[in-house]
This record gives structure tokens, C-alpha cells and sequence, in this order.
């Protein structure tokens, strides 16, 4: 059995995306001052990419996930800050399904508000 099975032959692909943006690496400091804000797209699957950020992304410090519980704790190895701002992490703290707009006047906020301190974005 294969985990990717043969594409339909009579798929078209419609969009191209470069190699170099597909294969691109971008520095994420989990220990440093990094958040990652997940952006949920509706009917995209971000729900279920949302959940396994929480759920099945192997760090030092997994989210700390409880049963029953819609938001997961997700701190920093070495400090209790979170390093995730997402609708499982943080709750909809910039309102329901937040565009990118939205996000960007509001995370900062939501943060310093938070942790009490300012957040240099990047």
C-alpha cells in the first residue's frame, strides 16, 4: 500500500507552483520570540490542519491538549509563552474566521496583552 496514491489521469492541474517556493526553508525559533498565526482559510481543510499543529506536531513541549477542553496550551520549551496563535491555541481572540487584516492589526495585542510585554513582529 502507498500513502500517495496514483493521481486521477484525468485531473488537470491548474495552478504551477515554482520548486523554489514549494522547497523554500524559513527559520522558526520555537525557544526564541517566533509565533507562527494560523491564517484559517474556511472549506480548505484548516480546521484539520489547525488540529494536528495541536495534536500531532513532534516538539520538545507538545500542546498540552485535555480532553473536553476546544484550546490546547501550547508553550515554548523554555518559557510559558505560546509559540502558536491559531483557534486551538489561543481561541478566536481576533474574532470568527479573522482575515488577514484583521489578524495583523490584531495578534500583536491579543500577545502583548497576554504576555504582558511587547512583541517585536518579524
Amino acid at each position: 500500500m502507498t500513502i500517495f496514491p496514483t493521481p486521477d489521469p484525468h485531473y488537470v492541474k491548474k495552478y504551477y507552483f515554482p520548486i523554489k517556493d514549494l522547497e523554500r526553508n524559513i527559520d522558526f525559533e520555537i525557544k526564541g520570540e517566533d509565533v507562527i498565526v494560523f491564517l484559517h482559510i474556511q472549506k480548505t481543510g484548516g480546521t484539520t490542519f489547525g488540529r494536528h499543529l495541536v495534536q500531532n506536531v513532534r516538539l520538545e513541549l507538545p500542546c498540552d491538549c485535555r480532553p473536553g477542553q476546544k484550546k490546547c496550551t501550547c508553550y515554548r520549551p523554555n518559557r510559558k509563552e505560546t509559540w502558536l496563535f491559531s483557534r486551538f491555541s489561543t481561541g478566536w481572540s481576533c474574532g470568527l474566521h479573522a482575515d488577514w487584516t484583521e489578524l495583523t492589526n490584531c495578534v500583536p495585542g491579543v500577545l502583548n496583552k497576554k504576555e504582558s510585554k511587547s512583541k517585536k513582529m518579524r
